[in-house]
Parts: structure tokens; sequence; C-alpha cells
């Protein structure tokens, strides 16, 4: 695998030469056959977060505000200065009522 000395970019085999999206091109000798592709190369896609996809985000006992089911989902996430304790966000397993909770 080369990368392109312009941008960085992986270059990729086309018409017997390394192609860069910037326009850089490098030519291949014609008894080289190690430059092959087996797979499309697809634009940028986005984050999937498979946690919530698959159900296996991390589950609590807490006490839903809204219906009183005893299990709930949450996750930790620093909303202020580092030197604070991180905010505790709930998800109900039952309802799907959001909350948050703070130390």
């Amino acid at each position: 695998m080369e990368f392109c000395p312009e941008c960085g970019a992986m270059l990729l085999p086309n018409d017997n030469k390394l192609k860069c999206s910037c326009g850089y091109t490098k030519d291949l000798s014609s008894d080289n056959n190690e430059y092959s592709v087996s797979q499309k190369v697809k634009g940028k896609q986005g984050v999937v977060n498979m946690g919530e996809v698959e159900d296996m985000r991390s589950q609590i006992t807490e006490v839903c505000p809204e219906c009183g089911h005893d299990k709930a989902y949450y996750e930790l996430k620093q909303t202020r200065s580092a030197d604070e304790a991180p905010t505790r966000f709930f998800e109900c397993a039952k309802c799907g009522h959001k909350w948050r909770d703070y130390d």
C-alpha cells in the first residue's frame, strides 16, 4: 500500500498507474502485479453506535421517575470542567424516559 506524497491519501491502482484524488499519479512497471483492489472504495461513512443498534448498552438498577421500572441504560459524559464529576445520563429500559443525575 502506498500513500500520496502530496496529500497523504491512499494511492489506488488505475490503468497501470497509481492515482490519488488530488491528481498525483505514479507509473507502475508492466511486470509488477502486486497492486490490486478487491473491494470498491466507498466514500466516507458516518459513525454507527453499535451499542444502541444491538442493544448492548450498559444497564444498571435505577428506578425510573416516570414509570417506576427498576432497570435503566446509562452513560457518563463530561459536561462540565475536567476537575468536576461527570454527568450520568439514564434511559428507562421499559418506557424510554431519559433523565440525568449529577454527583
